[in-house]
């Protein structure tokens, strides 16, 4: 084609012919919005602070209300009950397991083992009552120390006492009699008043003077037939005066018994009397002798 022709309409860089549409005449022109200026790259867009109103209205997250219902702790009494109680009932859940656990464990034992077994546990029983009634006397012990301790030296004096009154190193008062051998013919023996020593004992008596003589266990009497009566060495000259400490009621008639000592003593022409009385004195004492060989046990 030659230069004269209709020119063609340009071809884009694309390849493809635009096809221009001529412009109605009813269609308005539009109007072109003015371009926008691009952001700037790298820049952060300053953050618009939210009003206080807005703020107040913002929800919680999920971890904040979680946050605020754990702490701090509000605990009611209900609650509190509920939870020792669930302690209790675990507790007790605990000790059922385990007391299961050893039953489950004796159940296949054999008949010798469980009788070992229940053996050992009643020995330990005796052994654990036996200690506490041990325990139980020393407590009483020391709480009554000081009681104790007074009430032996109580009995020690008392002790000493009797032993002393026994021995003749200690006087004596009581009730008792008084008996009055009158000899004026000289025909008492010293075997009769051995004699009416020996029934006063057996009726009792407990402490005995013959005029100025303490007799005691190992007193003897010597003398007669003419001679001085002595007692334990001592001259004893009639009237013989008998003062015993005892029961009056069982003492007189020890000696007035047929064919006893009073009975015995009037075939001889001697008088014999007893009297009663609620208070006899026995001061006559003998020395305390240090044995030469006899030791206590006990030291």
């Amino acid at each position: 084609m030659s230069n004269d022709e209709t020119p063609q309409n340009d071809i884009p860089e694309s390849g493809r012919p635009r096809r221009e549409e001529p412009l109605g005449k009813d269609e308005p022109l539009r109007k072109e919005e003015p371009a926008r200026e691009p952001e700037p790259v790298g820049e952060t867009a300053p953050v618009r602070e939210p009003e206080p109103a807005e703020a107040a209205a913002a929800p919680l997250t999920g971890r904040q209300r979680l946050a605020a219902g754990l702490w701090p702790p509000r605990f009611s009494r209900a609650q509190l009950i509920v939870a020792l109680l669930l302690f209790v009932l675990g507790l007790g859940l605990a000790i059922q397991v385990r007391s299961t656990s050893d039953s489950s464990a004796l159940r296949g034992a054999r008949q010798e083992d469980l009788v070992r077994i229940l053996d050992e546990l009643d020995d330990r029983t005796q052994r654990l009552e036996d200690e506490k009634s041990r325990l139980e006397d020393q407590r009483a012990e020391l709480d009554n120390s000081s009681d104790q301790a007074e009430e032996a030296r109580k009995q020690t004096r008392e002790k000493e006492r009797q032993l002393g009154i026994l021995a003749g190193t200690v006087a004596a008062q009581g009730p008792g009699i008084t008996l009055t051998i009158a000899d004026g013919a000289g025909a008492v023996e010293s075997d009769m008043l051995l004699d009416a020593i020996q029934e006063l004992r057996a009726a009792g008596a407990e402490a005995i003077q013959v005029n100025d003589v303490r007799v005691v266990a190992d007193s003897y009497f010597s003398g007669g037939d003419g001679s001085p009566i002595e007692v334990d060495g001592t001259k004893v000259s009639p009237p013989y005066v008998f003062k015993v400490i005892g029961k009056p009621e069982d003492l007189e008639p020890a000696l007035n018994i047929p064919g006893g000592v009073v009975q015995t003593l009037e075939k001889e022409q001697a008088t014999a009397t007893v009297r009663r009385s609620d208070k006899i004195v026995v001061d006559a004492l003998r020395p305390a002798e240090q044995p030469d060989y006899a030791r206590s046990s006990s030291q």
